[in-house]
């Protein structure tokens, strides 16, 4: 039977080292194999050893991300692909809130960086990515979610400039860009 290799990146190996040690610690007796994976797994950001094979058999099938992106679950950023269509539409809002937060990067990234825009212009952008025709749901969540802000009187609204965190940038890479 053949492997299936996965590969292994730890951004620090100090702090590896650190919570390698104090799993080493907490075990009773000598781990075994799975757990040495969980160990493993765990020092490095996922839950256990299922969650980070996914995640790498998921980054596999998205070949076409940037390799340097690092610490990335790639199983979320592929259940919310599953959301748009090829021209970058968001056809459907995610149940799950991890995913709706991960889908509002790509309307984010539709709109323009340092200027105001009236309520009417937003609207119009956001019924441009959308494919389920609730607008105002997804600008209501971009406020709350602080990745859109808004005047007192609500007319203007803005672009809030900030880094997307790596899933967003990875989802980004994979949708098609914003028109």
């Amino acid at each position: 039977m053949s492997r299936t290799i996965h590969p292994f990146h730890a951004a620090d190996i100090s702090a590896l080292a650190k919570l390698i040690t104090r799993e080493l610690e907490k075990a009773p007796e000598k781990p075994g194999h799975v757990q040495m994976l969980n160990i493993l797994s765990r020092s490095v950001g996922y839950r256990n050893f299922q969650h980070f094979r996914a995640s790498s058999t998921a980054q596999s099938r998205l070949l076409t991300l940037a390799p340097q992106v690092q610490n990335v679950d790639f199983r979320l950023v592929e259940a919310v692909l599953r959301c748009f269509d090829d021209a970058g539409v968001l056809l459907r809002w995610p149940s799950k809130t991890s995913h709706q937060r991960l889908s509002l990067w790509r309307l984010w990234a539709g709109f323009p960086a340092e200027c105001d825009l009236l309520e009417s212009a937003v609207n119009a952008q956001l019924k441009a990515l959308n494919g389920f025709g609730d607008h105002v749901l997804l600008r209501r969540e971009m406020v709350n979610n602080r990745l859109l802000s808004r005047s007192t009187d609500c007319r203007l609204y803005r672009r809030v400039e900030q880094r997307p965190p790596p899933e967003a940038l990875a989802l980004l890479a994979r949708v098609k860009a914003p028109r």
